[in-house]
């Protein structure tokens, strides 16, 4: 072997932290993922690992019978909806990141759930702080004045390096999420903020956001690769060693993603996901990671000039309430995570002025629109195809199961028609291309859900093994195809066919 090559060998190189690639020179931006900072000098592939066994553990290996699951068990935060998504509650020692996008109200949930915690209201199972589908309020636990101690109150460190302390305390004081035991420091500096854990020692700790603390000891600027990695690193490590429950705000990209390395979403326990319109109150909570409990289940709030509300039914918010039918309207029941929603979804058909007919949807998928539409023509006989396309959902809810099919179908028929579907008639179902209406999964729960809402009629897709017990007061019609949805709808249509 000649010695050049040997040399090449031995010598070090560059790795990507992000994607793993790898260039012999070091370079300020990785040539794979795109990303700034990300390169990291290691040794050549085939060297001997730098990383020996210790001499002695501090806690060693055990049977796993032996190990005591009692202090991970979830501790209610007072707030319904937040406990529904996370499983139950908080855990002792866990790492929950939640984002969203600016002004959605983060900060204003967690400010309120560590005013919760810091008093010990979480006894009451969940009943502070909801409201119903017509909008009444809940309780918000008016009962203990602000800032009282309760018997089961907690330290609470809530650590914030957006805002001052004096930003941060009159919005607690607009909430009512003042307590003796809820600590508050602003930081950017990661060595600080861990001299805050270690004096107050809390037993829930808020960091708002990750995005914004550095550490001195790493390169590169808040925000970054580097320092979000090692930010992260060092508050997790904290958080296992203290038993201490975490919850990590981030910051969200143009595209929607959380900023920042894809290792932080690895790292933490559980990743909640907080969506709304900025011109609704209505916001969801959804799990899109939790090593505690499922992630189907989405919590929906309230924003308020006073603070954030747990809505605990929150069917009725997504649909008109027009005084007489509307042709171009269908109701749906669609399910989040567990949990059936009643949802409207409304068309409009009118003639193009272009050559090229404009498709719009909110709150739909457009390429499903797109496909629904062709179906509808194609299968049913519906002349669509060079009309405009208007789609939206009421309140700001995204449909994007398919079981709100049949449902936009529907709509799109009753528009064509230019007839209003019954009142009190509730359509779900997937489409197909070949124009079938295929089962979708909980179908007893929706049409449960239907007739607790006091609806009387419901189209549900054909199933060999039927669709079980049916609620008093309620209809049920199964359909196989998109055309016998519309021949049931419009008998008028189907008897000049």
């Amino acid at each position: 072997m000649s010695p050049a090559r040997k040399t090449s060998r031995s010598a070090n190189a560059y790795r990507c932290a992000e994607c793993g690639w790898t260039t012999a020179k070091w370079v300020g931006r990785c040539g794979e993922c795109q990303q700034w900072g990300t390169l990291e000098e290691v040794g050549a592939g085939g060297t001997a690992p730098r990383t020996s066994a210790s001499r002695s553990v501090e806690t060693p290996a055990r049977p796993i019978a032996e190990v005591d699951a009692s202090v991970a068990r979830f501790a209610p935060t007072g707030l319904g909806e937040f406990d529904r998504v996370l499983g139950g509650g908080l855990v002792p020692g866990a790492v929950i990141l939640m984002a969203g996008e600016p002004g959605v109200g983060k900060s204003t949930l967690l400010l309120d759930v560590a005013a919760t915690f810091a008093r010990g209201d979480a006894g009451d199972g969940g009943a502070r702080g909801t409201v119903g589908a017509r909008g009444g309020s809940g309780a918000r636990g008016d009962a203990e004045p602000s800032g009282a101690r309760g018997s089961g109150s907690h330290e609470v460190l809530y650590v914030t390096g957006e805002e001052s302390a004096a930003q941060v305390k009159l919005r607690a004081d607009r909430i009512g999420a003042v307590a003796d035991t809820l600590y508050l420091a602003a930081e950017t500096d990661l060595g600080a903020a861990l001299a805050h854990i270690e004096k107050v020692q809390p037993g829930l700790l808020i960091l708002d956001s990750v995005q914004t603390l550095a550490s001195g000891e790493v390169e590169g600027s808040a925000g970054g690769v580097t320092q979000v990695r090692e930010v992260a690193a060092s508050i997790i490590a904290e958080a296992k060693r203290r038993n201490m429950t975490t919850l990590l705000v981030g910051h969200v990209t143009k595209e929607g993603t959380i900023a920042g390395p894809r290792l932080l979403e690895h790292l933490v326990d559980v990743v909640c996901q907080f969506e709304g319109d900025k011109n609704s109150r209505i916001r969801m909570l959804r799990a899109v990671k939790n090593r505690y409990g499922p992630t189907d289940e989405v919590g929906c709030f309230d924003l308020l000039e006073d603070g954030i509300e747990g809505v605990t039914d929150p069917s009725g918010l997504f649909v008109s309430r027009t005084p007489h039918p509307v042709a171009g309207t269908c109701l749906t029941i669609t399910m989040e995570g567990r949990r059936p929603l009643l949802a409207e979804v409304q068309a409009l058909l009118d003639e193009s002025s272009t050559a090229q007919p404009r498709r719009a949807t909110a709150g739909l998928d457009s390429q499903r629109t797109a496909m629904l539409l062709a179906v509808l023509q194609r299968r049913a006989g519906f002349n669509v195809g060079k009309l405009d396309c208007y789609l939206s959902t009421v309140g700001g809810v995204r449909l994007s199961e398919p079981a709100a099919d049949l449902a936009t179908v529907m709509a799109l028929a009753s528009a064509a028609e230019d007839k209003p579907l019954p009142r009190r008639l509730v359509v779900f179902g997937e489409v197909g291309l070949a124009g079938e209406v295929r089962a979708v999964p909980g179908i007893r729960q929706r049409i449960a859900e239907v007739a607790r809402l006091g609806f009387t009629h419901v189209m549900v897709p054909s199933s060999p093994a039927g669709v079980g017990d049916v609620p008093e007061g309620v209809t049920v019609k199964e359909v196989a195809s998109v055309v016998d949805a519309v021949d049931t709808l419009f008998p008028a249509r189907s008897a000049k066919g």
